[in-house]
């Protein structure tokens, strides 16, 4: 697939440039897609497959699966594309990507439906590893940070994009976000002919960078806490990205009114973009100050959802939430690297991302039990507030008594 794999070595660097780097940022994009364009369609798909047993755990399922597909097999990705070669992993990926996203726009299947979305969960485990991978190998330095820190940018803003688009074409049926998946195969298209395939010194600075020299150890002991409060923010995190679209109809908005769920689910996505964007400059304050004030704003948010469960005040709950939420993902990965060696903050990244998403996974499981003890989801939602306060109190005080897990090594 690629006519550049035998380049010879001793020809003249290629030098990416825009347009490589905004087709992996647009590639970037496509997991987050797979996350967030159908949720505002949650509700009717609930009303849908109401007589399917565990209903109300298996259809929030069918946004949170994929998630545990890439807890599991992004690492594994890792080891994949060395032997497939990272554009053509990349653009497999892609058009794997678009047909099996637009299967349950024509099935009735939640079996069939769910099957997919883990499928889903591989390609997009293998599109955000290459993506990265060839970030890293196409730029240096200062460039390089510049698209890896766009990558955040790029994906919170797409996910507003995406939210809203969900909602739009959610009114005429729930099967019609689904073929919205089908537009990876058309970026895939010029990425076949604008991206190469790295050469061996490109790849070998490239990973580098992720890997470490051999020999070097992550400091598991001192990690270990900051992954346990990972697990719980990935947990965190996706509450309001699968339970939004509920706690709206449970207001009295009609789940067949998608595109008023769309405008809520979008307006608590841009307040997340906002949080990520706000991080850069308040990054200086250091993770123990973001990290506590991000679950922060996560517990009030989610206080005032079961304090206040009506339409205004579960928009107003879902903003600040999900602002916390923006700022939370960058905050733990500068809490996990700030004082690590350069040599093992590729693969501490790696375990932050496998950490978070296996928490957004746990997300409908959790939230499912809990919902069916207190019989009330806007109950649920507040315990959980609670919860990330009580996180958020334990990191502020451990933290502030230098149990730290990032001291040099």
């Amino acid at each position: 697939m690629s006519h550049t794999a035998s380049r010879p070595q001793t020809a003249a660097p290629r030098r990416a440039g825009v347009p490589h780097g905004l087709l992996l940022l647009v590639g970037s994009c496509m997991p987050v897609m797979g996350s967030v364009l159908i949720t505002p369609v949650l509700p009717q798909l609930s009303e849908h497959f109401a007589a399917e047993k565990g209903a109300d755990v298996l259809v929030p399922m069918i946004v949170a699966l994929p998630a545990l597909l890439i807890a599991v097999c992004a690492p594994l990705a890792g080891q994949i594309v060395d032997r497939v070669g990272r554009k053509n992993l990349l653009i497999i990926a892609m058009f794997a990507y678009a047909v099996l996203g637009t299967v349950p726009a024509w099935i009735e299947s939640l079996g069939g439906i769910l099957f997919s979305r883990a499928l889903v969960g591989l390609t997009e485990a293998a599109i955000m590893t290459v993506c990265t991978t060839l970030i890293i190998d196409y730029f240096q330095a200062e460039r390089r940070n510049r698209y890896i820190g766009l990558q955040t940018v790029a994906t919170t803003v797409g996910a507003t994009i995406f939210i809203a688009l969900g909602g739009a074409l959610g009114a005429h049926s729930w099967h019609t976000p689904f073929w919205v998946y089908g537009i990876a195969a058309l970026i895939a298209i010029p990425m076949i002919f604008v991206l190469w395939e790295p050469t061996a010194e490109e790849k070998a600075a490239g990973e580098a960078i992720v890997r470490g020299p051999a020999g070097s150890r992550i400091p598991w002991k001192r990690v270990a806490t900051a992954l346990a409060v990972t697990l719980f923010s990935g947990f965190t995190f996706y509450v309001m990205i699968i339970e939004i679209s509920y706690l709206v109809v449970g207001t009295g908005v009609s789940a067949q009114d998608t595109a008023q769920i769309g405008i809520v689910s979008a307006i608590a996505s841009l307040a997340t973009a906002i949080g990520g964007i706000l991080f850069t400059r308040a990054s200086r304050l250091g993770p123990g100050r973001l990290v506590p004030a991000s679950l922060g704003f996560q517990a009030i948010g989610m206080v005032i959802i079961w304090a206040v469960p009506s339409y205004g005040g579960i928009v107003t709950g879902a903003i600040v939430a999900s602002f916390g939420s923006g700022m939370l993902l960058p905050s733990l990965f500068l809490w996990m690297i700030e004082h690590l060696t350069p040599e093992i903050r590729g693969r501490v990244t790696g375990l932050v991302m496998t950490t978070f998403y296996l928490g957004q996974f746990l997300t409908p499981i959790l939230i499912g039990a809990v919902s069916g003890a207190t019989g009330s989801l806007t109950i649920t939602i507040g315990l959980i507030g609670i919860a990330a306060a009580v996180v958020a109190a334990a990191v502020a005080v451990g933290l502030r008594n230098g149990v730290r897990t990032g001291r040099p090594v």
